[in-house]
């Protein structure tokens, strides 16, 4: 999997991934332009995503109707000395048995955003020269 951002302006970025574009950039408090969300929000966004769709695909195995899915994601960046926190809060129909629930909260927990946010992760940087624009 790849993502590549590209400078547009300000700190506006084109994220680009397979045949998808997105737009990235900071708010204007931080010198960008509010021309999308911060990379932190796109984080967010992520793992929201992900639980999401994790939720609803187990739901279709088990041929569960759970309906309307939502997922909202709060987070509080890291600070020195404390983890990056994120708020996770799945909500489902009222209809769901309380099995049905206690299932898909698990199952919610093992998307891959989730696991890769909780889990260790390793970085393997390099700065590479070319002949980009200035």
């Amino acid at each position: 999997m790849k993502a590549t951002a590209t400078r547009k302006e300000g700190r506006r970025h084109s994220i680009t991934i397979r045949d998808h574009e997105l737009t990235a950039d900071e708010t204007a408090d931080l010198g960008g332009g509010d021309a999308g969300p911060t990379p932190l929000e796109l984080l967010a966004a992520s793992l929201a995503g992900c639980v999401a769709v994790t939720v609803e695909m187990y739901a279709d195995r088990k041929g569960w109707n759970v309906g309307k899915v939502e997922v909202d994601v709060e987070y509080a960046p890291a600070e020195r000395g404390t983890p990056t926190k994120f708020q996770v809060v799945l909500k489902l129909p009222s209809n769901l048995s309380d099995e049905q629930v206690e299932r898909l909260s698990v199952i919610a927990a093992k998307c891959p955003i989730h696991r890769m946010l909780d889990g260790e992760v390793m970085f393997d940087e390099r700065v590479e020269l070319t002949a980009l624009a200035i």
